[in-house]
């Protein structure tokens, strides 16, 4: 059986109503002729978007295979898991998507079939002028308060929204009420579910004409009313000057690299997702693995340490589990 390698896959399209072109215009992916095009799954074990190895000896199989069958190889220390654990996303948000909630880690057992609850954080790629992001309710919100809110169609007032820069990162807690606006590219890293309540699609109709479906009743249920006022993180530094680190739960760590000179990575028995947002890398494997802007690799926890080395300069996101 080969050694596993830095993987990259083939990334999963998601096509919906406030998708666009930049996905393929500014990442470089390989989208078709349509303008919606908004989710390119880069990382993913999930009933709703598998991904396939695209490079090297092990092209053509899955996340999903190798989690079950070469598990300790390639989540190290965190081995076993029953799918891959997290997923790694872009999203391109031509128009404001819908105002939802994900539900945590115990609301979701509770579906028929369980799922994982969603925690995620955005990293922003590019934002438009005067592209918002809401995140969180208004201080003084509560069930009763925000039900009426949402039947008389005003949820705005509840909404905490501020204009989006790019660079920002947000951290989304499973249980927050967030969207992301018209304008924004992102980035996105979050557990391996894809369960969504919308409260609210600002009255938009769907392909086919007709609304698009709510799930006030169970959005309600599992909102952290807590969760008010969420703004951008700040960047925390850490004991290698290139790496900031953005956020940091008991989900996923998400750091920023930003390399001018060769540095290591890997060697900690566990995976690495990295994502490259700016620049060119060299990847030291035999022979020498090249990588651009919109590229992302899955680094096995089995190849141990590897050089990587930046054409002048590069910018990539690392992202990781917890100890």
């Amino acid at each position: 059986m080969p050694p596993l390698y830095p993987l990259t896959f083939q990334p999963v399209f998601k096509r919906y109503l406030w998708g666009g072109r930049r996905l393929g215009t500014i990442l470089h992916k390989p989208i078709g002729a349509e303008g919606d095009y908004a989710e390119s799954w880069e990382i993913a074990d999930h009933q709703h978007g598998q991904s396939i190895v695209a490079n090297g000896s092990l092209a053509g199989t899955s996340l999903h295979e190798l989690v079950t069958s070469r598990g300790r190889e390639l989540l190290g220390r965190h081995a076993p898991q029953s799918r891959f654990p997290q997923i790694f996303k872009f999203l391109d948000c031509q128009r404001d998507l819908s105002v939802q909630v994900h539900p945590n880690d115990a609301a979701a057992a509770r579906l028929d079939p369980p799922d994982l609850g969603k925690t995620e954080a955005w990293v922003i790629l590019d934002a438009e002028p005067g592209s918002r992001i809401f995140a969180g309710l208004t201080h003084g919100c509560d069930r009763a308060s925000l039900r009426e809110a949402i039947e008389e169609g005003r949820i705005d007032q509840y909404l905490h929204s501020f204009e989006a820069r790019a660079g920002q990162c947000l951290f989304i807690p499973a249980g927050t009420v967030h969207a992301l606006g018209a304008g924004l590219l992102v980035a996105e890293i979050q557990q391996a579910s894809d369960t969504t309540y919308r409260l609210f699609d600002w009255g938009r109709v769907g392909p086919d004409g007709k609304p698009r479906p709510l799930h006030i009743d169970e959005a309600l249920a599992v909102i952290d009313y807590s969760a008010c006022g969420l703004g951008p993180q700040k960047p925390q530094p850490t004991d290698r000057p290139h790496v900031e680190r953005l956020v940091s739960c008991d989900k996923f760590i998400l750091d920023r690299w930003t390399l001018t000179a060769d540095e290591a990575i890997g060697g900690d028995d566990r995976f690495h997702i990295v994502s490259v947002l700016d620049g060119v890398l060299a990847v030291e494997t035999d022979p020498p693995t090249v990588f651009s802007s919109g590229q992302t690799i899955l680094f096995p926890a089995s190849v141990g340490a590897l050089v990587i080395r930046p054409r002048n300069s590069a910018v990539l996101l690392d992202m990781y589990l917890p100890d």
